[in-house]
C-alpha cells in the first residue's frame, strides 16, 4: 500500500467509511459521516491552479476535499490519467484533504479511456464518480433511447462492483436525458445502488421540476450517494437583456435549499456534497486557466458560498 491510499483510507475512516463491503457506505449501505455536512469542492472552478496550489486553496478555504474534474478540458485530462490524477491526489492528501470524488465523461464501459480513468481512479483511493450525459435520439421513442441506455449503465454497474465504485448520473436541465427527473428513475429502477445512483442536482431540478423537485428526491434517495449544491434565479440576463435562468452565488437566489437539506434529514440521506460556483466568476465558473478577475476575488466568493451553505444546512436542522 503507497502511502497516498494510505492516507487516504486513514481519512475515510474518520469519516465513518472505513467499511469493506462498500464504497463509502454503513451497514445499511448508505454513507456514514461523522462531521456535520462534507463539502468538496468542484476543481473545475481553480484549474487556473496547478494542483498543489489547487491543495492548498482547498484546505485554506476550509473544504473537506475537492471533486476533481477528471473529462476533456478538466483539471486532470482523460489521456493523461495514469500520470496526472495521482499527483492531484497526493497534493489533497498531502494537506489532509479527501479525494474520494471525481467528475468523469463516462458513459459505458467499452471505451477504453473510460476504463482507464475508472481503474486509475479506483487505485487512487477514489470511490464516487459522476458520468457524462446521455442524448435522446430524435427517430427513437423515449422508451427505446432509455432502454438503450439502460444497457450502458449496467455495463458500467458491472465494472464499478469490481472497482468498488460508485457511478452517479447527475439531473440537469436541458435536453438530456435526466433533465426530466423520471428518466433517471426509470435507468437506475432494480441496480444495485452500491454502484449506481444520481448525483442529484437541486438547482437543475428547482428549474425544471419548479415544486415539484421533493418527489424526485424521494423516488431517488435510495441511490443519492451525492449531491451538487449551487443556486440561481429566473431573471433578465445583464449582458443579453434576455429572461432565462441566471446562475447566482448560494442563497442568492430561488432554490429552497432549507426545505431541501431538512428533506434529507427526514429522510436519513446523507450525501456527500459537491459545490459548485456557476455564475459569473471571471471564467473561473467555466473552468477557464486564464481570469479576467484577481484570485483572491474568486477565493472570496467561494469562502462566502461555503459559509452560506454551510448555515444553510445547520438552518434546515432547526426548521
Amino acid at each position: 500500500m503507497n502511502r497516498r491510499r494510505f492516507a487516504k483510507l486513514a481519512a475515510l475512516s474518520s469519516f465513518g467509511m472505513g467499511s469493506k463491503k462498500l464504497p463509502g457506505a454503513g451497514a445499511d449501505g448508505r454513507p456514514v459521516w461523522t462531521r456535520p455536512l462534507s463539502v468538496h469542492i468542484f476543481s473545475k472552478h481553480l484549474q487556473f491552479l496547478d494542483y498543489r496550489e489547487m491543495a492548498n486553496v482547498v484546505a485554506d478555504l476550509g473544504f473537506d476535499g475537492a471533486d476533481l474534474s477528471v473529462r476533456p478540458g478538466g483539471h486532470v485530462e482523460p489521456e493523461s490519467v495514469k500520470t496526472d490524477l495521482p499527483k492531484a491526489i497526493e497534493a489533497l492528501s498531502d494537506r489532509g484533504l479527501l479525494s474520494i470524488m471525481m467528475t468523469t465523461a463516462a458513459t459505458n464501459a467499452s471505451d477504453p479511456l473510460n476504463l482507464d480513468v475508472l481503474k486509475t481512479a479506483a487505485d487512487e483511493g477514489i470511490r464516487f464518480y459522476r458520468m457524462g450525459y446521455y442524448d435522446f435520439e430524435k427517430d427513437k421513442s423515449w422508451k427505446e433511447n432509455l432502454d438503450g441506455h439502460r444497457q450502458d449503465l449496467e455495463a458500467l454497474a458491472g465494472i464499478n462492483q469490481d472497482l468498488g465504485l460508485h457511478g452517479a448520473y447527475q439531473n440537469h436541465s436541458g435536453s438530456h436525458v435526466g433533465s426530466y427527473i423520471p428518466d433517471i428513475v426509470y435507468l437506475l429502477d432494480g441496480l444495485d445502488s452500491r454502484w449506481s445512483g444520481c448525483q442529484f442536482d437541486i438547482r437543475h431540478a428547482t428549474v425544471e421540476g419548479g415544486r415539484a423537485w421533493p418527489m424526485g428526491v424521494e423516488w431517488l434517495k435510495d441511490y443519492m450517494s451525492t449531491i451538487v449544491i449551487k443556486d440561481f434565479s429566473w431573471a433578465v440576463n445583464p449582458k443579453t437583456g434576455k429572461y432565462g435562468v441566471l446562475n447566482t452565488p448560494l442563497g442568492e437566489g430561488m432554490v429552497d435549499f432549507v426545505g431541501y437539506f431538512k428533506l434529507l434529514r427526514q429522510l436519513n440521506v446523507h450525501p456527500i456534497v459537491t459545490m459548485h460556483a456557476e455564475y459569473e466568476l471571471g471564467g473561473a465558473n467555466h473552468g477557464k486557466r486564464e481570469l479576467s478577475i484577481s484570485k483572491k476575488q474568486v477565493y472570496k466568493a467561494l469562502a462566502k458560498d461555503l459559509k452560506v451553505l454551510r448555515d444553510l444546512w445547520q438552518k434546515s436542522a432547526e426548521a
